[in-house]
């Protein structure tokens, strides 16, 4: 690996056989590492340069071994696991980690705080910058947990949004259970999808089990959320009491993505895919729809993008970094992993024929 310096931009690609870890001084060129837990599957990644330093966190997954939280403090030169693994159910919970979809480090003003969201539908939380992980109870003992249902990949608490200045407020999003709020510190939970299809199940619009797919926070205005759903996309201005299409403009209303800006109010990104029956770009076409008006319009960003393309990207493998301007990056489950240093307006290829790709996440080295 090329050597790494302040400023220069860090790309964890998390694959269903390994890590790899792309580098950039200028998010242009990049040069690629041998492969980290190689057959290992590495469904969340995360890059905390919280506290002036960089850990990086990987939720593996190995056939033998079961799943954990590795970490490193080093970029990848060495790695570590707590004993018995950073996350671990109780004798007594009645359960078994699958695995972890989620690693979330919480804001600034919380350096050593990093959230897990896990299989089964389960919420966890460190304190010590992910090397041990409590259950946050509150959620695990919900009444409703019992009729949470199981996405097409598994049951899966899949994202996590703290609050930027609120210690106590955070929300959740599971496959399939929809999205969930804490105003206590995860001491107690309601769900919050009205407006939000379930089109899947009978009847009205139910209290919960919606298949929600990603939820993002804007930066600017912290009670608007956005959602994308299995078949939906949504805004939420009153901190996801109430949901609100934002569909229109859009090839279609399916995908896994949904990321905003880290600074900029309204600015979105989605990635549509063509159904929930046929999960590829609509007319084979990659491309990244953006928003800068909370969703009332959107422009299409495929410049750089292949033609002839028929996989999706996932929920997790797609991110954005902190740059100026600040840079998209998706994976695929081709194996391709693409970058944008403008915002979307262009992409290039980072890396190719690699398994397929889980989760990305991205960083501009303190």
């Amino acid at each position: 690996m090329a050597v790494v310096t302040s400023g220069s931009t860090v790309l964890a690609i998390g694959t269903k056989k390994g890590l790899w870890l792309a580098t950039s001084p200028d998010r242009v060129g990049w040069t690629l590492s041998p492969p980290h837990f190689l057959n290992q599957e590495v469904a969340s990644v995360a890059l905390d340069t919280r506290a002036g330093r960089t850990r990086l966190l990987a939720g593996i997954r190995s056939e033998h071994w079961g799943p954990t939280v590795a970490r490193s403090d080093d970029l990848g030169a060495t790695w570590s696991d707590s004993e018995h693994g950073a996350v671990r159910f109780g004798a007594d919970d009645g359960a078994v980690l699958e695995r972890v979809w989620q690693l979330h480090p919480d804001t600034e003003d919380r350096p050593g705080r990093v959230w897990a969201g896990c299989e089964p539908i389960s919420l966890w939380r460190s304190d010590d910058g992910g090397e041990h992980f409590e259950l946050v109870r509150g959620l695990w003992d919900h009444p409703h947990r019992s009729d949470w249902g199981a996405g097409y990949g598994g049951p899966a608490a899949h994202t996590v949004v703290p609050h930027p200045t609120d210690d106590d407020e955070l929300h959740v999003a599971m496959s399939s259970g929809g999205v969930y709020r804490s105003t206590d510190g995860g001491t107690s939970w309601r769900a919050r999808n009205t407006g939000i299809s379930a089109y899947f199940l009978p009847g009205p619009e139910p209290e919960f089990g919606q298949c929600v797919h990603k939820v993002a926070r804007d930066a600017v205005a912290p009670t608007r959320l956005y959602a994308q759903n299995h078949h939906g996309v949504y805004r939420s201005d009153d901190d996801g009491d109430t949901w609100v299409s934002i569909a229109d403009g859009l090839p279609t209303d399916f995908g896994f993505v949904m990321l905003a800006h880290p600074r900029r109010s309204g600015t979105i990104w989605v990635v549509p895919l063509q159904s929930d029956g046929e999960r590829v770009p609509p007319g084979g076409r990659l491309a990244v729809h953006r928003g800068d008006d909370a969703g009332g319009t959107w422009t299409r960003q495929e410049s750089g993008l292949p033609e002839g393309f028929y996989n999706a990207v996932l929920r997790d493998a797609a991110t954005v970094d902190a740059g100026d301007p600040v840079g998209v990056y998706l994976g695929s489950r081709a194996g391709d992993v693409y970058a944008s240093a403008d915002e979307g307006r262009t992409f290039a290829l980072v890396a190719d024929h690699l398994p397929d790709v889980l989760s990305v996440r991205a960083a501009v080295l303190p």
